[in-house]
């Protein structure tokens, strides 16, 4: 295994994003590199601290470290009127000493949103997520239509990246053409992180 990994950054209210985060790090892993999952807390209007140093459960915080050191990004919301999270967003915005030292510059990219409309902004949603990415100097990775899947889905996925139809209620869980498309998603990025590696080592030798 090497010592790269792809962090699967995210943010989740309902459980949907994370969820599609665990399958995409499966696919991430299946195609030979580490995924470090991580999340993000929520924001509050309130100008005291809210938050636990530590979630109570599922993903540990990201860092900026955790940023600085990954190969590769994979990023993911759920869609907030065809836009990213508040919560997923103050955490780039917060990036700007990344931004001008160049630390995430020619790293592959990559997004999935959950939303609980169908036609409900997943692909604004995805878009919006990918132009502070492009803003760093990302390698953005989309999902090509040799997936299967993205022609027979009857749910979410997009070229863009992967999402899900999560219902009115949130309750819908991801089906097998979603699952599929986020476990896909997790290995050509991670696919992609190790042929540049590979480049990268033989221009060296």
């Amino acid at each position: 295994m090497s010592a790269s990994y792809v962090l699967v950054l995210y943010y989740s209210r309902h459980g949907a994003t994370a969820a599609m985060a665990r399958f995409i790090a499966e696919g991430v892993e299946k195609a030979g590199l580490e995924a470090r999952v991580r999340t993000v807390p929520a924001v509050s209007a309130d100008t005291r601290a809210t938050a636990p140093a530590v979630p109570e459960s599922g993903a540990v915080y990201c860092t900026e470290d955790d940023l600085k050191q990954c190969a590769s990004l994979i990023l993911g919301s759920p869609t907030r009127f065809g836009n990213m999270a508040a919560p997923l967003k103050y955490f780039i915005d917060g990036t700007s000493s990344l931004w001008l030292s160049g630390a995430l510059a020619n790293k592959p990219a990559a997004v999935f949103t959950s939303t609980a409309s169908l036609h409900g902004g997943q692909e604004s949603t995805l878009l919006s997520m990918q132009l502070p990415l492009l803003h760093h100097g990302m390698l953005l990775v989309g999902l090509p239509y040799t997936e299967s899947a993205l022609t027979e889905t009857r749910g979410g996925g997009t070229p863009y990246g992967a999402s899900h139809h999560a219902g009115a209620d949130g309750s819908r869980p991801i089906d097998p053409h979603e699952t599929q498309l986020c476990r896909a998603l997790g290995a050509r990025v991670a696919a992609i992180t190790l042929q540049l590696e590979k480049g990268a080592a033989r221009g060296q030798s």
